[in-house]
């Protein structure tokens, strides 16, 4: 039986592949390890495990990937069981399916349940919206930012003071520029053969549409027509989760505009550090609003500047010609101008 003198809480997720919930609950489990609580998450798994079991926190595996009702039931019931034997003392959920499952192993076992909202989730009819509302039905709402806690209260009609408003953080010993190594830029540089003396303009997020792939592309597109893309090699850092239709389209733009000796396709980066020190430039491209912001601000914290869309949650995270700059959303023209500026500057002039 675990020592009942430490807390212990346990955060349920999907799975840990990547993206901000996924490395938010990696950064908690390691912040509750370091100061004296018991850190356990519950998840399907994915390639972060091992990072997640480095901090650590203890990895409960289940099924919460899936969506289907009977195991939404069946994991609420591991999830209990779990939580009795582990001397569970509250439990936090980052998404929907396993909310549900956490809600219920909440209210069997009586201890407080916590949701984060990370993103904006799809409400286009009856359904989809009862489905969102296990958001809302925990005994505390989080919010990484303020947009996130607009939105909430629009969607779901809670009063605002039922939400708690917290900016997802950076680790700032891992996004430290002082702590990456010459050696790890170098590695990198060469691993994504970027010619000497080019600017280098970094993209990351998962290759999704509502993430800009494309509309970048196009803002590339156009200052080489206009003959002022110079000596530029763009980089689209990010997992294609699948979505190999996507992919090809994103493809299919590049070779059309002739922009094949431009942009690179780069798979999952584990070294993001390392990979915003080889970046002049972070750019942004969300179509639709972004809930926090979390690549602005990794971004900030190695000294990059940033070139992010007008919108979400962006806009606390963007101070806008002190650490980038904010643009039109949906806008390739806007895009292509402020990228064609913030390239003109010195490397002094971009400092941040």
């Amino acid at each position: 039986m675990p020592s009942s003198d430490k807390p212990a809480i346990l955060q349920v997720i999907p799975a840990l592949d990547a993206g901000g919930a996924e490395r938010t609950t990696i950064d908690i489990a390691r912040a509750l390890s370091g100061r004296g609580f018991r850190a356990l998450v519950a998840t399907s798994g994915g390639r972060m495990v091992s990072l997640l079991e480095s901090t650590g926190a203890e990895l409960v595996p289940l099924p919460l990937n899936s969506k289907a009702p009977h195991t939404l039931l069946q994991n609420a019931h591991r999830l209990a069981k779990t939580i009795r034997r582990k001397q569970v003392n509250l439990i936090h959920a980052r998404s929907r399916a396993p909310a549900w499952s956490g809600l219920l192993a909440a209210r069997a076992t009586h201890i407080p349940f916590v949701t984060t909202y990370h993103g904006i989730y799809n409400a286009s009819n009856a359904l989809k919206r009862l489905y969102n509302s296990v958001m809302v039905r925990s005994d505390a709402v989080v919010a990484n930012s303020q947009w996130t806690a607009d939105h909430i209260v629009r969607e779901h009609r809670i009063a605002a003071e039922r939400i708690a408003v917290i900016h997802r953080g950076v680790d700032l010993e891992e996004f430290d520029p002082a702590g990456v190594s010459p050696e790890r830029i170098d590695r990198m540089r060469s691993a994504w053969d970027v010619p000497p003396g080019h600017t280098v303009v970094l993209l990351p997020g998962r290759l999704t549409r509502w993430k800009g792939q494309l509309l970048f592309i196009e803002a590339l597109a156009q200052l080489e027509r206009e003959h002022l893309l110079g000596d530029i090699t763009a980089l689209l850092v990010g997992d294609a989760q699948g979505r190999d239709q996507y992919v090809a389209e994103v493809r299919r733009a590049i070779a059309r505009n002739g922009l094949q000796t431009t942009i690179k396709i780069v798979p999952h980066v584990e070294d993001m550090p390392a990979a915003y020190l080889v970046s002049d430039i972070v750019v942004s491209a969300s179509i639709d609003p972004e809930a926090f912001g979390r690549v602005a601000a990794e971004a900030g914290a190695m000294g990059r500047a940033v070139i992010a869309t007008d919108h979400g949650g962006a806009r606390e995270v963007v101070l806008p010609e002190r650490s980038g700059l904010l643009v039109r959303p949906g806008d390739p023209f806007a895009l292509a101008r402020a990228l064609h500026r913030w390239v003109a500057l010195d490397e002094k002039e971009r400092a941040v």
